[in-house]
């Protein structure tokens, strides 16, 4: 069985591993299993430098293959902003707050069609060969200026899919990883990490 750190605390992020993966195949540990407790500072100028930062430092400290990710929202006509900043767009808020933040950016602009993309790079620290693969998915979309629906979190509420007619908060979680940036990008590390156990 091979042992792989999710260098996270997100508990969401490693539940959905852990249905992608084989338990026969994978033991999934979270930075509190291992009892790491320093946060990696994110000083990356894209989701690639930051997932790779997580990756190899956290890796490095577990001596273990880690996957790490970093992922947010660009939207077009704020020059790709929120970009990497996009879980701390506007300082510290909730999500419900840092949506309130975007849409007020985005007022200038409510009678345009605001287009926009979700970006996710997973990387995979490989211990044994001290190196990092990435693997990257996106989903272009575009944003209501008003919320719609209650499920996933962050700017789903606010992210549409034309071709679904739907937010990311309107559909449940299967439909969603059928679409997502963060589904694509994870189907390709999957692919991977299986090939890496052969």
């Amino acid at each position: 069985m091979t042992e792989l750190l999710v260098a996270t605390r997100n508990l969401n992020k490693i539940y959905e591993l852990n249905q992608i993966l084989s338990p026969k195949s994978f033991e999934l540990f979270s930075l509190n299993d291992l009892n790491i407790d320093f946060t990696v500072e994110e000083t990356g100028n894209t989701f690639e430098q930051n997932a790779i930062l997580k990756a190899e430092q956290y890796g490095k400290k577990s001596q273990l293959l880690t996957i790490a990710d970093d992922s947010g929202l660009e939207v077009e006509l704020l020059n790709g902003d929120p970009g990497v900043f996009s879980a701390r767009y506007g300082g510290k808020k909730s999500d419900k707050e840092r949506n309130d933040f975007l849409i007020q950016n985005l007022q200038p602009f409510k009678d345009h069609e605001i287009f926009a993309k979700f970006v996710c790079v997973i990387a995979i620290w490989i211990p044994q060969l001290f190196t990092v693969k990435t693997f990257k998915g996106e989903i272009q979309g575009m944003i209501h200026l008003e919320t719609k629906g209650n499920n996933g979190f962050g700017y789903d509420p606010l992210f549409f899919i034309p071709s679904k007619k739907k937010t990311f908060a309107e559909m449940n979680s299967c439909e969603k990883h059928e679409v997502s940036h963060r589904g694509q990008a994870m189907a390709k590390a999957v692919e991977f990490l299986y090939q890496l156990k052969k």
